[in-house]
């Protein structure tokens, strides 16, 4: 392996949910009949499948760091349910497609919901819809052909003007917004944590276990630096890092998002602030900002990107985003000047050029579900539950789709991948304007 797991240490999702004791790191020797590999929610989401469809085998599930401080536990908490196709004209596409893609997302809602309720995980989850929001004329251009797509596809959704919207999330700095119903939001790495504390007896866990060099064949071998794995069937569930391991390298960006949380607001700031306690705002601009008003309090600013081909941080880049995090904050919330950032932090997505991610078989007894393309809540909680299903047999129409993707595109060699990907990101950036 070229390059392990490394996150910076400020996740804020990560500090403010609830302690646990990470489950020991693996040594000496193994034998498995599966092995899994990335304890996100794919990973959780696939072991916990196997060890239902196969309760005589014993699942192991191998995490390179502590669950719930990687990429999985810093996203922005909202586990969407509606497609969105940016390269469509109306956000939709075609319908038939548009309707799988639907049923997809809800199929893994639906999953996630059940396992919270089933073994009761504090994450703050909540049916609280999200509101798309825009300032740019750019930006209403998108929500209302993103409306017309949602009517296409009898999806219900809410125009709020702006005049309205500081009764819903506390600021008037929006021109416009569309409400949609089916969102849910949640603490992502209080749900992390609680999967991986709930999982099925016949699973082990092993934490802080990077696996440092891999061997194919008959079985699959598994080396870091305390010992070894060896493994019948291999599932890949370490989205970018996948490529690490062999396979789809080339077709998968590690694409950087940076993140800060504020301390609590106190009394006086939360009734000045008005609005509902809880909610969730996504840019209409691809590349502006995502604003979270949390369980606790407190308000979360994301945006800005960075291409880092090898899958880990850089410190640098939080240097110089926390700025915008502080401008996007106080353009937005001008009563809250004097409310700091408690925590700043970055966080992967594995996207591809084409938006397609890969499920099924990547060899010989390995198998993956990779690449969310930014939807790691809902589409990681899904395809690692189908894949787990098509592995034990079972087939359908999800099952059936997923595996007639074409996957993940090629991308360009470097240098030409490095220097156009960061193009591309610094022009979106700048062209969101006041969306950022």
């Amino acid at each position: 392996m070229t390059s392990l797991p490394a996150d910076d240490a400020a996740c804020g999702w990560y500090h403010t949910s609830r302690t646990r004791q990470p489950r020991p790191a693996h040594t000496g020797e193994t034998q498995a009949r599966w092995t899994v590999v990335g304890a996100g929610l794919t990973g959780l989401a696939a072991a916990r499948q196997l060890a239902l469809n196969f309760p005589d085998d014993e699942i192991v599930l191998v995490e390179a760091q502590e669950v719930g401080f990687g990429t999985s536990g810093r996203n922005a908490g909202f586990a969407i349910d509606l497609p969105h196709d940016i390269g469509a004209e109306d956000y939709i596409g075609d319908v038939a497609t548009a309707k799988m893609a639907l049923k997809l997302n809800r199929t893994g809602q639906s999953i996630l919901r059940s396992t919270v309720e089933q073994n009761q995980i504090d994450c703050a989850l909540r049916p609280s819809g999200k509101y798309q929001a825009a300032v740019e004329d750019r930006g209403i251009a998108v929500l209302d052909a993103y409306r017309r797509g949602l009517d296409k596809l009898g999806e219900a959704s809410e125009i709020i003007e702006g005049k309205d919207l500081p009764e819903h999330i506390g600021t008037s700095f929006y021109r416009k917004a569309l409400y949609t119903p089916g969102t849910l939001l949640l603490q992502p790495s209080a749900l992390v944590k609680g999967l991986a504390d709930t999982l099925p007896s016949n699973v082990t866990l092993y934490e802080n276990t990077p696996i440092s060099q891999v061997g194919y064949g008959d079985k699959t071998v598994l080396q870091h630096s305390k010992g070894r794995i060896t493994t019948d069937k291999l599932v890949l569930a370490n989205n970018a890092f996948g490529g690490r391991f062999g396979f789809l390298q080339g077709r998968m960006l590690p694409i950087f998002l940076y993140a800060s949380l504020t301390r609590p607001l106190s009394e006086a700031e939360q009734e000045s602030l008005g609005g509902k306690s809880f909610w969730g705002v996504i840019p209409a601009d691809t590349y502006g900002t995502t604003v979270r008003r949390t369980h606790d309090n407190r308000i979360l600013i994301r945006n800005s990107f960075s291409f880092n081909p090898d899958g880990r941080p850089r410190q640098k880049y939080l240097d110089r985003f926390v700025r915008n995090h502080r401008t996007s904050f106080e353009r937005r919330f001008p009563v809250l000047r004097d409310v700091d950032f408690e925590y700043t932090w970055s966080g992967s997505l594995a996207m591809s050029r084409n938006h397609e991610g890969f499920f099924g078989q990547l060899a010989p007894n390995v198998y993956g579900a990779l690449c969310c393309n930014g939807l790691g809540i809902t589409r990681g909680t899904v395809t690692g539950t189908l894949l787990a299903d098509w592995l034990a047999g079972q087939r359908n129409d999800l099952i059936d789709m997923l595996l007639a993707s074409p996957g993940p595109n090629k991308t360009p060699p470097e240098p030409f991948l490095s220097i156009g990907v960061n193009a591309n990101l610094a022009w979106g950036q700048y062209r969101a304007g006041l969306e950022s």
